[in-house]
């Protein structure tokens, strides 16, 4: 055989035990003690983009080198790596699962081309060498391309964070002006701390000024004071689980119950801002997990839907889906547009939209409907893109969350339909993890 026909025969040769790959590739990563968060995923979400990679792998061989085809393959390549990356990130890998999952699955190729050239004596050494250097470039570029995914929703992350502090600095800024003019007779010290502007809302409700002018001061640097003591506590919150300060505790409990008695909780709220809130799950849903950090998730997101939504309500659902049990909190609000590629919630949308791809594709395989969410089309928004309040770091607080409890967070926002999110929790977790 010419060295092209023999490309061509390995080629065909690994399709045929690219299942045998995947399988082996999923033994090996569940041994791995480095890796945790796969064990939760269903084989379908676990494999994700990688059968199409390993695909592009086989085209990229029976390529010529330097030719069309074999540049289409590589644009191939580097698109479902990004996409891998992406989709590992939603689903609250750690960039260090990710790394060594693909080295993995270079394990797992690297014996498979062994085995058969140990059984196809036909094939040249070259040809051997040439698979060995196209699977260090596919590893080379899965890597490349996750960490660069990795940096950016970091970049989008802090991005968030720093317009959720400018707009808290800007209200400081606005209690600073009040202070000026009411300095006389209000109070005797007011900079800009929290505890300042709190004497201020005490002072006020005792001086001689007009009743209108005084209830109304006293009632915004109140709201003032609330709304800095919320992001004080949330900075504090999303500090210790960056700093890996909080723990997971596995135990059994009823998700159910627990999101049951949190919608309850919060139907005041909902009724004082004349919104609908409705439950929709079973009432019981044993599953295991850490229940408080569940329902710091559920409050999040719940008690933020509640609060940018101006008409209509929150819907929020859950339900068992195989291994996994899933919650479900949509609002009729104005949704969460931004300018493409600059925050969290784009890259999340992002990350749903390949999700919903490779799990499209899975499910089809066996029959089967995808339940991943089905992005909203935002490249046409009817109002100018803008941030919404809290989509820095009570979004980060979520998603910490969710990588703590090895949860995947999907999203679908948009003007017209509002917000959608939906986390998928392990229904059962293993006792090593």
């Amino acid at each position: 055989m010419t060295p092209s026909e023999q490309r061509v025969a390995l080629s065909d040769l690994l399709a045929a035990r690219r299942e045998a790959i995947l399988a082996a590739w999923r033994q090996l990563d569940s041994s791995d003690p480095e890796q945790k968060t796969g064990l939760a995923l269903t084989l379908g979400q676990f494999l994700d983009h990688i059968p199409a990679i390993l695909d592009t792998y086989g085209h990229k061989l029976r390529s010529r080198r330097g030719g069309a085809a074999a540049r289409a393959a590589d644009v191939e390549k580097e698109e479902d790596g990004v996409k891998h990356g992406l989709h590992r990130w939603q689903q609250g890998y750690r960039l260090k699962e990710l790394i060594s999952e693909c080295g993995n699955l270079q394990i797992c190729v690297f014996e498979e081309l062994a085995n058969i050239f140990a059984g196809h004596p036909e094939l040249e050494h070259a040809t051997l060498l040439e698979a060995h250097r196209q699977l260090l470039h596919l590893i080379n570029d899965i890597i490349s391309g996750s960490a660069a995914q990795y940096e950016r929703m970091q970049q989008a992350e802090a991005g968030g964070r720093v317009r959720d502090l400018m707009s808290a600095l800007a209200d400081v800024d606005e209690i600073e002006q009040r202070r000026a003019k009411l300095l006389h007779q209000a109070v005797h010290d007011l900079n800009s701390d929290v505890l300042g502007v709190s004497m201020a809302a005490t002072q006020i409700s005792r001086t001689g000024m007009a009743e209108t002018e005084r209830v109304a001061s006293a009632a915004f640097l109140q709201r003032a004071v609330q709304g800095l003591g919320s992001m004080l506590g949330e900075l504090m919150d999303l500090a210790r689980l960056e700093a890996g300060q909080e723990n997971r505790e596995i135990a059994g409990f009823d998700a159910g119950s627990l999101i049951s008695d949190l919608c309850d909780i919060n139907q005041p709220f909902a009724k004082e801002r004349s919104l609908f809130l409705k439950a929709k799950g079973p009432a019981q849903l044993p599953v295991e997990g850490d229940a408080e950090k569940v329902r710091r998730v559920a409050k999040n997101l719940v008690l933020n839907a509640l609060k940018y939504t101006d008409s209509g309500g929150v819907t929020v659902s859950w339900g068992e889906e195989k291994e996994n049990w899933w919650l479900m909190v949509k609002d009729t609000g104005p949704g969460m547009l931004t300018e493409a590629g600059t925050s969290m919630a784009d890259g999340l949308q992002e990350a749903t939209a390949s999700a919903k791809e490779s799990d499209e594709k899975s499910a089809a395989l066996k029959g089967e409907a995808s339940h991943v969410l089905l992005p909203k089309d935002t490249a046409t928004p009817t109002r100018p893109a803008q941030h919404q309040p809290g989509e820095g770091i009570g979004l980060s607080i979520v998603k910490r969350l969710c990588e703590l409890l090895d949860a995947s967070l999907e999203i679908a926002s948009s003007a017209e339909a509002g917000t959608t999110f939906r986390v998928v929790f392990p229904r059962r977790y293993r006792r090593h993890s």
